[in-house]
């Protein structure tokens, strides 16, 4: 669950699109499922696995049940990764690079930067508090333009420079 809000998408809608996958009967662990994706909009379902229609390939959106095509949200799709069973990773689709992940093991899942490892949230409070970027980038070992990108295209307000 920690990995679908860190995509922006509202509790609510998150809940809905679980309650209407399981009166379909689709799935018993929704979250932890290789057919379930986000567009960091919507919550999106694989039906065509389950339905062996290969015209349910496109994905849909579970609320809706409005498809969509892969090719449009395809850069979406390739940032989450799965072990075997489960969701280990996920890349936030909030910057146009892969900058920063979610790893639900890690930090009690908080973001944290690909590059050093730093928490966004350490990131965040030290910047907003007035220390230079060069320092907070030097001491975390993540590059300048990785912490600029990150907190404009979250915080588009926030002035990191």
């Amino acid at each position: 669950m920690q990995a679908f809000r860190q995509t922006g998408l509202p509790l609510q809608r998150i809940r809905r699109a679980l309650e209407v996958l399981v009166d379909q009967g689709e799935l018993e662990h929704a979250l932890a499922s290789r057919k379930l994706f986000s567009d960091g909009v919507n919550v999106l379902y694989d039906y065509a696995a389950s339905k062996k229609d290969l015209q349910l390939r496109l994905l849909t959106v579970v609320r809706s049940g409005q498809r969509v095509f892969h090719e449009v949200i395809q850069q979406y799709l390739t940032r989450i990764t799965f072990g075997e069973s489960w969701a280990t990773e996920l890349i936030l689709p909030v910057t146009e690079r892969p900058l920063l992940r979610v790893v639900p093991d890690v930090a009690g899942g908080d973001p944290a930067f690909m590059e050093g490892g730093a928490p966004l949230s350490a990131v965040r409070s030290r910047v907003a508090g007035g220390e230079p970027l060069e320092s907070v980038a030097a001491d975390y070992d993540v590059p300048i333009d990785d912490i600029v990108e990150s907190l404009h295209a979250i915080w588009p307000a926030t002035r990191a420079a």
